[in-house]
């Protein structure tokens, strides 16, 4: 648990955490069973076909949700960073197989909790474990949330409506027309379901007609009225 202290006000911002304070925390990732993992970037750190009791949550570093179809092609469905969480659903139902990769997309250190441990009553009974298990759902929510988002960016019709689709919803989450987005080109391509090519020639067509700026993965809309 020493190896944590570094870590634990990070820890301790997680949703899953909620309303836990900071005495309570240490006691809690012990009865979760709390490990630590070091993995190297493009390292799988749950493969597909796995089943597991433990959910993630990453420390340093990120990782990347991933899908391969049966030539090979990536889907990309999500990207977790420091102090976000992933693999809840697959966690809390231990026959579930994973139909899905994580893997690293940077040198990444991983927090594995044993969520088996919450769906059971805990045997020292500590008193922040109905919370604990209230924050749990609430994070599997916002995990369904955030791939509906995600359908509802995929399911655009041209490629310029499904970039238009994702950065105002990255705008809107950072609270300012100016923000930054976990993928690189490729990555974005794979996520929304479009060619790279096609989707960079787009993106500097939105350039030119003054809709957004941008620079590696810093973005900003420009003009917020869609002509």
């Amino acid at each position: 648990m020493d190896a944590l202290g570094p870590h634990l006000p990070l820890i301790g911002r997680s949703p899953l955490f909620d309303g836990i304070c900071a005495d309570d925390l240490e006691a809690l990732l012990s009865c979760l069973g709390a490990r630590t993992r070091a993995f190297s970037k493009g390292a799988a750190v749950l493969r597909r076909g796995n089943v597991t009791t433990h959910m993630g949550m990453v420390l340093e570093g990120a990782v990347r949700v991933e899908r391969d179809d049966y030539w090979g092609n990536r889907n990309i469905i999500a990207s977790f960073g420091p102090g976000q969480s992933f693999a809840e659903v697959y966690a809390c139902e231990p026959d579930l197989p994973l139909d899905v990769n994580v893997v690293a997309a940077s040198d990444a250190l991983v927090l594995f909790l044993d969520v088996g441990r919450v769906a059971t009553m805990c045997s020292t009974s500590c008193a922040f474990h109905a919370r604990l298990v209230r924050n749990l759902l609430g994070l599997i929510a916002k995990r369904t949330h955030a791939l509906t988002r995600k359908i509802e960016h995929t399911s655009k019709r041209t490629t310029r409506a499904k970039l238009l689709s994702y950065l105002s919803d990255q705008a809107e989450s950072a609270g300012s027309n100016r923000f930054s987005i976990p993928f690189d080109r490729q990555e974005l391509a794979d996520y929304l379901s479009v060619d790279r090519s096609a989707m960079c020639a787009e993106l500097s067509r939105m350039k030119r007609d003054g809709l957004v700026d941008f620079q590696r993965n810093q973005f900003e809309i420009v003009q917020r009225s869609i002509p």
